[in-house]
């Protein structure tokens, strides 16, 4: 008897229809992904097995041990909800409550499904963090999810999901926009509490190499339909349909143009270190270290990486070259010729129009409250006012135009756009100023293989069309394979190695290269 069976699920949002006929079991202890797009409704398939759809209308049957989910009054779904079946959010930063600390947040499970007091859960939390890797458990229950790292708050999750031992464990894009070395933790992390308590596993992900290390079957979704369901040796190795073919053919191409070395630096810094206070107490500060003593330089049309894990100082790094971080930065650095480093922030105003940054999150840098046309023509209005009303309109059409999007959409709202088209106006919003340097940082850490692809593609093309030069931010060693002319690996602030981007990559020379370089093969398909 399955664990899970979904029969002919159909589930609709007014009058929208997002998932369609979907028709898949999981047996008790077995691993199931569902893989897919963005858009390809299989969040939502997996949001339906706990009712936590608002405003969704649901037919067909989700049946749990023989009953039927959708036909439980919403006081039992609730005691089923983290008990029976439990759900690893994709963002455990928004997931988890900021106002609470881990422990009290994992307590409040045991607490209301397992009735035990305040002592015995505070107790059973710390062995589950202990149980999933968090170093000092007891100090990090104490601690506030913003105090922790994403491997750290990823792991909190999973204990939080784990606290009842379920027999069901959603996992939603649990390793999305972890450092490659994390990533492997988790997924390794997540194999051993399966073995040990038996859990059946549905993954939800788009990362395909995921899948091939951790599903014993695999289900794959396209427009709210599941259009192939195969064993994960079977799936990878004769995919049925066209889609599955153009998912597993979907990696990064190397796409970088030759640089002519005898140009002038368009940005270098020297001995750079940037120095942040951190409280100690009531009254006492102490400075930490984030960027110790780096130098570097970025020539015109040329393309630096920027690799190492969460911690490491890339992103203070990319920030304080351009002028944008709260640290105390010291060192020298330098701007089409300029020294940046001296100028006040009245001095560097006209320069900040040819240095734009993309995110890493375009719906948290997208005001939710402005139009597209506003977003992407804010830059213009303020270092090009002699554009007009229609001036602007124009440049920001032709600005959609450019990264791929229709003129038509300058008056819809972020929400209303998918991951791939967010990140696509984050690109336009920095384009539209045709900037000489782009700080990209982690821009398509949480995009599907394809629209990754896309988006790389993209911008490869607007660098061979305006000759900018672009400071790569990234976690992702296939993404820096592909743009990078060259890398540097930073480790605890200080640059460990650096140097062309095939030599590092194919022949790294520090110990803590070689182990991100082995934590990246691990995760990518042979």
């Amino acid at each position: 008897m399955s664990l899970l069976d979904v029969q002919k699920l159909r589930v609709q949002f007014g009058p929208s229809t997002v998932v369609n006929d979907v028709s898949f079991t999981i047996a008790p202890g077995e691993k199931f992904a569902l893989v897919g797009e963005s858009g390809s409704g299989k969040t939502v398939t997996s949001l339906s097995i706990l009712r936590l759809n608002q405003d969704a209308q649901y037919s067909g049957r989700i049946l749990f041990e023989g009953q039927d989910l959708l036909q439980k009054p919403e006081a039992a779904m609730r005691s089923v909800r983290g008990k029976d079946v439990a759900m690893i959010f994709q963002e455990p930063m928004t997931a988890l409550n900021p106002l609470f600390t881990i422990g009290n947040q994992i307590a409040e499970v045991l607490m209301l499904h397992e009735g035990i007091s305040a002592k015995e859960a505070a107790k059973r939390t710390v062995d589950l963090l202990e149980k999933t890797g968090i170093p000092e458990p007891a100090r990090r229950a104490l601690a506030f999810p913003h105090q922790l790292s994403g491997g750290q708050r990823q792991r909190a999750m999973i204990a939080m999901a784990l606290a009842c031992k379920p027999k069901l464990l959603i996992a939603d894009e649990p390793t999305t926009a972890l450092d490659v070395t994390i990533q492997v933790q988790i997924l390794e992390l997540l194999n051993q509490l399966q073995r040990e308590e038996n859990m059946a596993v549905l993954m939800i992900t788009h990362d395909l190499n995921l899948v091939r290390h951790f599903a014993d079957r695999v289900g794959v979704m396209e427009g709210g339909h599941l259009i192939e369901t195969a064993t994960t040796a079977d799936l990878f190795a004769n995919p049925r349909e066209a889609y599955t073919r153009k998912l597993l053919a979907s990696h990064p191409q190397r796409v970088v143009e030759t640089v002519d070395i005898n140009a002038a630096p368009l940005l270098t810094a020297e001995q750079m270190r940037c120095t942040f206070s951190i409280k100690r107490g009531m009254f006492k500060k102490v400075p930490f270290v984030a960027v110790d003593n780096v130098d570097l330089q970025l020539k015109p049309h040329e393309t630096l990486g920027i690799v190492g894990e969460s911690g490491s100082g890339k992103s203070t790094l990319g920030m304080a070259l351009l002028r944008l971080s709260s640290a105390e930065v010291d060192g020298r650095i330098a701007f089409v010729g300029q020294p940046i480093s001296e100028m006040s922030s009245t001095a560097l105003r006209p320069l900040r129009a040819k240095m734009q940054v993309v995110f890493q999150d375009p719906f948290a840098s997208l005001s939710p409250r402005r139009t597209i046309e506003q977003i992407v023509g804010e830059g213009l209005a303020l270092h090009q006012p002699q554009l007009g009303r229609d001036g602007l309109r124009t440049a920001v059409a032709k600005g959609l135009i450019e990264v791929g999007l229709a003129p038509e959409m300058m008056s819809r709202y972020p929400h209303e756009f998918s991951g791939g088209q967010r990140q696509r106006i984050a690109i336009a919003r920095a384009l539209v100023l045709k900037p000489e340097l782009i700080l990209l940082d982690e821009p398509t850490s949480s995009l599907d293989v394809s629209v990754q692809m896309q988006v790389l593609m993209l911008l490869a093309e607007l660098q061979r069309k305006y000759g900018m030069a672009y400071l790569f931010i990234s976690h992702d060693l296939a993404v820096i394979r592909a743009m990078a002319h060259r890398v540097m690996v930073m480790k605890d602030g200080k640059v460990v190695e650096s140097g062309m981007t095939e030599e590092v990559l194919s022949n790294p020379t520090q110990p803590y290269t070689q182990r991100l370089l082995a934590a990246a093969t691990y995760s990518t398909l042979s």
